[in-house]
């Protein structure tokens, strides 16, 4: 069966569709999952007014830098034991003249009430509508409130009847009346942390989207909110999207002849989406005592570039105020991850010129992934019972020197640190990380490759199921420059899982087309058992969340897929689920439990029941796209994937079955307690003996998504009793069992 279909390359409902003969598709991403806070010096926190804080920005000096190396957004965090903290009441219903709060026994309703008059004798009725109080009424919804006056009237109607022996007066109450007196309390918090820079997270801080950066880390706009969601999912809206603001400035000491510049590098699609001629990046300084934005720079959208510099004169008197901010907005799709923009070192300072728009540095330009050949996680005892060398051959490194000049190259060195113990070392050559000049070329980006299949391995004495190690990289050149550039680290994890991207998603992709299949080989280091498969999902054009598919496992024939060893029965169909943060995997166990024996060269994935793209994650920056095969004709044609990158989808082994649940947790010093557990209702989130609010997911004992909060607690009371599990992925890699009375 051949089926012709579109291929999306990042775009979505904007005309840049193509139309081939194909079977598979890449998409957008439309969740990213970065979150950030309200935009603007006053931070609420939360989505309800009562009991809210309200964060009161710092002013910063200059100068003011971020080459976004690491995180400077500010982060909100309410103590109500802060005792800077002051508080304001609000109420509902307040006196029009005085302004003062209505007495609690006050209670309105909007519509005109009266009271009837029934003459027996006559058989005749009279009304008399009340009079009405005119009242101030505040919407306690929203921070600040908006007042607004209305006419309201007593919340009862009174009915008399007149000659009648039996006569009596009955007042009839009105349910339930709109206008009852309430109130809400702000929680104003100043905030004083200097070293933070950014006012919001709307735009998403990342080391992966851009094309060959200067330095580690950019921040990426697109059409995702700060949620990661879109702002208006499936449609073909252009509007300004994301923002990223900087703290108030303090500028009133200085004046034009301080010659002030504000310069940044900028960057159209990157790894993304190709922003079009009409979308842009804009950006635009705050002049504090006219409370008004003014844009004074702005890029069309174009195809990918290497980085350029951005250089704006400051000299209007208007901004050399207390106060001063400045902001980059994007304008493009709102439809989800379009439409990219890329920038790096902002840097705000005095004593510059016109022609001062170099960024002298020294830098690498991606973090490193693994040390391993091939995976950037493989099972402890696989690894510690494996005979030959399983260190990679050619580790990617690549640098920029941001020199004009040509620069001496030294060595770098790659540490391995157990516990915070170096156990040991690699050096970089320095001729190899220059690609065999005498010295780094001037404005150039260098990319080398490493062997260290001799030397170092992992200790493989060590025992237990699962281990990390701390690897550290750096290098430099002989010339001053931001040293925080010069290094990078990571973790190298051996997980029960084998792994081949580096956890973060740069596109969705998958087969389309009724019974399509998706297989991703895998090459273990031994003959071992499944327990399940952890996926990536995320939403890309469509929300496919309620399709269907049946998790696959198939042995080898020949380099492509062959018997079929374990399908999902039909009557236990899965569907992708989206955790609701930054690059969530969700954990599929197979039925009733089931380990599944496999060789040494297998296949994982799936038989979709629709025709629909399912959305697999799919890392761009490691390409393993020779190991992604698909299938349209009931699996008797295998074909590779045409898009360059890594699938998302980690095949889970028996060898720590016993410890899956109860991971021991290596990379955080935060230990998160449930309390009391077992529960019958209720289970609080601990870290020494006090409630701590957390971003949680809560699965069911198969494995299956129940839900996603951020909270101090877990309700349990509508579940049926069992065990659950509950995922902390922003402070913990454990995953927590919790019982369910």
């Amino acid at each position: 069966m051949k089926v012709c279909l579109f291929i999306f390359l990042f775009s979505l409902l904007n005309f840049k569709n193509v139309f081939f003969c194909q079977t598979f598709e890449i998409g957008p991403l439309i969740r990213n999952f970065h979150s950030s806070k309200e935009n603007n010096s006053l931070k609420i926190l939360g989505n309800t007014f009562d009991s809210s804080f309200v964060f009161l920005s710092d002013t910063i000096q200059l100068p003011f830098f971020d080459d976004f190396s690491t995180n400077k957004f500010q982060k909100y965090s309410g103590d109500f034991n802060n005792p800077s903290i002051t508080t304001e009441l609000y109420y509902y219903l307040t006196n029009p003249i005085t302004l003062l709060p209505l007495d609690n026994s006050m209670i309105f309703t909007g519509q005109q009430t009266f009271k009837r008059t029934y003459d027996f004798a006559s058989d005749t009725y009279s009304d008399s509508i009340f009079g009405s109080t005119n009242v101030r009424v505040g919407d306690l919804s929203s921070f600040p409130p908006q007042y607004s006056e209305f006419d309201l009237y007593p919340p009862y109607f009174i009915y008399d009847t007149i000659n009648d022996p039996g006569n009596s007066l009955d007042t009839i109450w009105i349910n339930n009346p709109a206008y009852i007196q309430d109130s809400a309390r702000i929680f104003y918090q100043p905030i004083n942390d200097s070293l933070k820079l950014w006012l919001d997270e709307y735009a998403y801080h990342n080391y992966r989207f851009a094309k060959d950066p200067r330095s580690l880390g950019v921040v990426t706009f697109d059409g995702l909110d700060e949620s990661g969601y879109p702002y208006q999912i499936g449609t073909t809206i252009t509007n300004y999207a994301d923002k990223l603001t900087s703290k108030p400035i303090d500028l009133h000491a200085y004046n034009s002849s301080d010659s002030l510049y504000f310069s940044f590098l900028y960057q159209p699609e990157g790894l993304g989406d190709i922003p079009e001629s009409g979308d842009s990046l804009v950006v635009e300084f705050y002049a504090p005592e006219l409370e008004e934005w003014n844009r004074v720079w702005g890029v069309e959208g174009d195809t990918v570039y290497p980085f350029r510099a951005a250089h704006i004169l400051v000299s209007d008197t208007m901004y050399f105020k207390k106060g001063f901010q400045f902001r980059f907005r994007n304008y493009g799709s709102l439809a989800g991850g379009l439409d990219h923009f890329h920038i790096d070192y902002v840097h705000l300072r005095t004593l510059s010129a016109f022609d001062d728009t170099l960024f002298k540095d020294f830098a690498f330009v991606y973090p490193l992934n693994s040390l391993l050949e091939t995976y950037t996680s493989v099972p402890w005892d696989h690894y510690r019972e494996s005979t030959s060398s399983k260190m990679t051959d050619s580790l990617l490194i690549k640098v920029h020197n941001g020199s004009p000049n040509p620069e001496n190259y030294q060595n770098g060195q790659v540490s391995i640190l157990y516990n915070g113990i170096e156990e040991g070392t690699f050096q970089l050559q320095g001729q190899t990380l220059a690609e065999g000049n005498i010295n780094f070329q001037p404005l150039t980006t260098h990319q080398s490759y490493h062997d260290l299949t001799s030397g170092y391995e992992f200790d493989k004495t060590k025992s237990g199921n699962q281990q990390v190690f701390e690897v550290k990289s750096s290098t430099s050149a002989q010339f001053p420059n931001f040293s925080l550039n010069d290094s990078t680290s990571f973790i190298q994890k051996f997980y029960n899982y084998y792994s081949y991207d580096d956890g973060t998603a740069e596109a969705a992709f998958g087969p389309t087309g009724t019974q399509a299949r998706l297989a991703i080989e895998y090459n273990s280091y031994q003959t071992d058992s499944l327990i399940g498969v952890n996926i990536h999902f995320v939403p890309s054009v469509n929300d496919v969340s309620m399709k269907v598919f049946l998790l696959s496992v198939w042995a080898d024939n020949n380099g492509i897929p062959g018997e079929l060893i374990y399908e999902d029965d039909i009557f236990f169909p899965r569907n992708p689920i989206y955790g609701d943060n930054q690059n969530v995997f969700v954990t599929y166990y197979f039925k009733d439990t089931t380990k599944v024996a496999v060789g040494t060269k297998f296949y994982v994935g799936w038989r979709q029941l629709d025709a629909e793209r399912l959305n697999a994650g799919l890392d761009r920056n490691i390409d393993n796209s020779s190991k992604i095969r698909y299938s349209v004709d009931g699996g008797f044609t295998w074909l590779n994937s045409p898009f360059p990158g890594s699938a998302m989808i980690r095949p889970i082994f028996s060898t720590s079955l016993d410890s899956i649940l109860m991971q021991e947790d290596f990379l955080n010093k935060k230990e998160i307690v449930l309390f009391p557990n077992p529960t019958t209702d209720i289970a609080y989130f601990m870290e020494d003996n006090i409630r701590v609010p957390c971003h949680f997911i809560l699965y069911n004992s198969i494995g299956q998504f129940i839900e996603s909060n951020y909270a101090s607690e877990v309700e349990l009371i509508n579940l049926e009793r069992g065990i659950y599990f509950i995922q902390f992925p922003d402070v913990s890699t454990k995953n927590f069992k919790i019982v369910k009375q």
